[in-house]
């Protein structure tokens, strides 16, 4: 008596496989053995169908593993004691898997920002769209069109009201968050792709860099173009302004970065010692500069915490470099990704800073070494983009009654971080902890 049902025997695809394979006397074999009486048919439902199968086994063992891991790390996290596991959200880093993926890009994502008060992300893309996520639970909000290019970076003002968005097809746009996302203002004025925009603080202005060369500064109110500071050689790949305004830093494709003064255009100083194009620079946060100073040996008793100290470049050499604003001089060279690196952060903490590229990872390095402690692959292709985000959150206690009542036992304030990634594979990851 066969131990297969009828529907079992029917869809005994081994059968399809060795046929298909040119197993002929194996077929015959198993066919007699099993008295299944099986006629191939190349344009058979159960054609290719053991392959399918065994694939989609491979898949969900990679899932079932991926989600052990996962309850495995939470449940080591609730054994912790509170002191521990609030250390443990102060120094998080992302780790695998991610907590969504977020799909519906046609083409690949270039930049992602989150908004500094709500669980929103918006995403850039080359298929010309912005698009708007929740990132708490990885549902998609809303569509933002209005380029009729490639929409190269978003950021948000630092009330989250607006948000702005540039383009290959020349313009910057400014978008109404209180309203419905209504585009309010479009900016012209480059003469090629505009490859970045930023607020600056006090959300007056805002900065863009583009491919014709220049970094261009623009009224919010009025959208006239305030100033344009000239210099780099080849395309501006990204520019950013410093935490009080008074400073600007951008790299280009002539492989150097450079320090502007926004209010003259004058360059205070140029960064020179990439073999390749630099894809971004950033500014060092205050709280990293004790890790900085400790990796270049330098004075330890040096508590200044003047804004535009310390930056950071990150090429298509491979390398990520640390430097010096006051002399120029690079502190230290930091290798380990296998190919371009796109993307750098630094984390809150100060104690490490995180990179992204198209070696398909996000690395993690430790500041004070400059050590990579952490790779995670991220995508299945490029990553293309690395943003953090940090949210306070109300802390409280529940009361027997049913009341609640601010927590005075723990007046710190509570953050929810997370990081996001964007990458040529047309999705965003969301890493939370």
């Amino acid at each position: 008596m066969s131990l297969l049902s009828d529907r079992q025997r029917e869809d005994l695809s081994i059968l399809e496989y060795l046929h298909s394979n040119g197993f002929a006397e194996s077929f015959k074999s198993l066919a007699s053995e099993t008295g299944i009486n099986h006629t191939p048919d190349p344009k058979s439902k159960y054609n290719g169908l053991l392959e399918k199968k065994w694939t989609s086994v491979i898949r969900l063992q990679k899932k079932i593993m991926d989600l052990e891991n996962r309850n495995a790390s939470l449940q080591e996290e609730v054994s912790m004691s509170p002191a521990k596991r609030a250390a443990l959200q102060t120094d998080w880093v992302p780790r695998a898997p991610a907590a969504y993926t977020l799909t519906g890009h046609r083409d690949q994502v270039l930049r992602v920002a989150f908004h500094p008060s709500y669980n929103i992300i918006a995403s850039a893309s080359d298929d010309s769209t912005v698009k708007i996520w929740d990132w708490e639970t990885g549902e998609f909000e809303r569509t933002l069109k209005g380029h009729t290019r490639s929409a190269n970076d978003v950021d948000f003002d630092s009330r989250g009201n607006l948000l702005v968005t540039c383009s290959s097809d020349l313009f910057i746009k400014v978008w109404d968050t209180q309203n419905d996302w209504k585009n309010v203002k479009t900016m012209g004025g480059h003469d090629h792709t505009v490859s970045s925009a930023r607020f600056m603080p006090g959300d007056q202005f805002i900065v863009s860099a583009s491919r014709d060369r220049t970094i261009r500064i623009f009224d919010v109110s009025s959208t006239h173009l305030v100033r344009t500071i000239s210099g780099h050689s080849d395309w501006v790949r990204y520019a950013e302004p410093s935490i009080d305004g008074k400073f600007l830093i951008s790299g280009s494709n002539d492989q150097t970065a450079r320090l502007w003064d926004p209010l003259t255009g004058e360059m205070k100083m140029e960064f020179r010692g990439h073999d390749h194009i630099i894809e971004i620079a950033v500014f060092a946060p205050a709280a990293a500069y004790p890790a900085i100073r400790e990796l270049a040996g330098l004075p330890m008793n040096d508590r200044s915490t003047k804004p535009a100290s310390y930056i950071a470049t990150a090429s298509r050499d491979k390398t990520i470099k640390l430097w010096d604003c006051q002399t120029g001089q690079m502190l230290r060279n930091l290798a380990g990704h296998d190919n371009w690196v796109r993307a750098l952060v630094f984390h809150p903490s100060g104690k490490f800073l995180l990179s992204a590229g198209d070696d398909y990872t996000i690395r993690v390095w430790e500041l004070s070494t400059g050590r990579c402690i952490k790779v995670v692959q991220a995508h299945g292709h490029f990553v293309t983009t690395l943003a953090w985000g940090r949210r306070t959150v109300a802390t409280a206690e529940t009361t027997a009654n049913g009341s609640t009542t601010s927590n005075t036992a723990d007046s710190a304030p509570k953050f929810v971080n997370v990081v996001a990634t964007g990458s040529v594979d047309q999705t965003i990851k969301v890493w939370l902890p």
